[in-house]
């Protein structure tokens, strides 16, 4: 049977048709731009400088605290500077800028070996050391996630192949390429975790994928397929649970407190990387789409700059209104060309100027479709109400915090109100208020 969740909405396909059938390349550019930040917690700190020689794979940056991942050179070559550069955060984000040799001279690499047979104590320390963290746009340090306290059990990973998010297809081919290092990943981390039951969950809007997978994961032990309905957010971590398990996430409370760790298809491979080759994470596959002249699923060096990533699909097929990392319903919109990507990068999106367009919110009609599509069961229009008069207790006692800024309510909204914008600024002005509370009564 196929799964599901309560409310989402559906958008149309038609976007992710360019690149759902383009097998993956890989580019290179001569030049790579590796921030220090690009995971949640604690960024990087830099170990080189300006002007030492590094090799691929190597700490230029290292983790900063638990709560932090270290950084790797994605090529080798020399280093051109290690500066501030502006970013997509709230301030700019330390940035080093390495030369490409184009020799691909790797540093010593430690693997463990086939993940059935290595040893199950050094599964997490080699996912730490490889830097990995969520890549499916959290971010999250995939270490942490899998570091589960006494008082915590896992029953059920699941891996997250539903790719709901407009335009993107870069887990599709993936999946549909590599479905064995998928499976790799899985296995690997159901060792680490003593876990017996694994699946992977794909949308029924790519059944080559389906297919693919249900091929890697034959004589796997523990591991199965599980088809889901097609619907937006179908990938998020909340509503994968829900549709796969029939367990519901608590109110501000994680999928470990259900029994279960949700790990993107993309991660997988990389923790599959880091087992068996003991590689860290210094590429991933990312769907580049929209206003472009070749619409690519590229294999990139973390770091490789939009601008050469549009170059190498052939530059704009149209004047640009706006670029975006992520896909049409969540993604992020760049300053401008010069900003690299990372980790968790998985689509660049070009609209035109038409699509582009900030339409004017028009009054609430009452209609209740905000309400009728929120797959974590909020009031949409009773909290922007409260986000746009800044009361933020109201805002708190409505659940904003749980909202988890899929863009459901907005993209169905007839008046085109901004709901998930207010949502996401009275999120922002919440955690800092916290972040004051706590700097304040620790004296700092």
């Amino acid at each position: 049977m196929k799964a599901t969740f309560r409310g989402g909405v559906h958008p149309s396909h038609t976007s992710k048709r360019p690149t759902q059938s383009s097998p993956i390349r890989e580019y290179v550019s001569d030049t790579v731009k590796i921030i220090m930040n690009m995971n949640i917690g604690a960024p990087a700190v830099p170990c080189v400088k300006k002007g030492d020689s590094v090799k691929l794979g190597q700490v230029i940056g290292e983790a900063s605290g638990f709560m932090s991942v270290p950084v790797h050179a994605s090529v080798s070559g020399t280093v051109l500077s290690v500066e501030p550069i502006p970013y997509l955060g709230e301030g700019p984000a330390v940035c080093v800028t390495i030369e490409n040799d184009f020799r691909d001279e790797w540093v010593e690499l430690e693997p463990l070996g086939n993940v059935e047979h290595a040893d199950t104590e050094k599964i997490i320390p080699a996912i730490q050391r490889a830097g990995i963290c969520g890549m499916g746009g959290a971010s999250f340090p995939t270490h942490v996630k899998l570091s589960l306290k006494p008082d915590q059990h896992c029953d059920t990973i699941i891996v997250n192949g539903a790719e709901c998010e407009t335009s993107l297809t870069a887990d599709h081919r993936l999946m549909v390429e590599n479905g064995n290092r998928i499976v790799d990943g899985l296995r690997a981390v159901m060792r680490a975790l003593k876990v017996e039951n694994g699946v992977i969950a794909i949308e029924d809007n790519k059944p080559d994928a389906v297919r693919a997978m249900a091929e890697a994961a034959k004589g796997r032990i523990g591991v199965r397929v599980q088809v889901l309905k097609t619907k937006y957010p179908q990938g998020g971590e909340k509503q994968l649970i829900q549709a796969v398990t029939g367990r519901e996430v608590p109110s501000g409370g994680l999928p470990i407190h259900v029994n279960t760790v949700v790990l993107n298809v993309g991660t997988c491979a990389a923790i599959a990387d880091a087992v068996i080759d003991g590689k860290p994470l210094i590429s991933r596959v990312t769907t580049v789409t929209g206003c472009v002249r070749k619409p690519s699923n590229l294999r990139l060096r973390i770091g490789t700059i939009t601008e050469d990533i549009i170059g190498e699909c052939g530059g704009f097929s149209e004047e640009p209104g706006k670029i975006i990392f992520g896909g049409g319903m969540t993604g992020i919109p760049l300053p401008n060309t010069g900003i690299p990507m990372a980790k968790s990068t998985n689509g660049i999106v070009v609209f035109n100027r038409r699509e582009a367009v900030s339409v004017e919110e028009g009054p609430c009609i009452r209609c209740g479709k905000c309400v009728a599509v929120c797959p974590i069961g909020l009031n949409p229009y009773q909290i922007k109400v409260a986000a746009d008069a800044d009361d933020l207790e109201k805002a708190k006692a409505l659940r904003v915090m749980d909202c988890v800024l899929c863009g459901s309510c907005s993209w169905v909204c007839p008046s085109r109100r901004w709901l998930t914008a207010s949502f996401k600024m009275a999120k922002t002005k919440i955690a800092m208020q916290a972040r004051r509370a706590q700097q304040g009564g620790s004296g700092k």
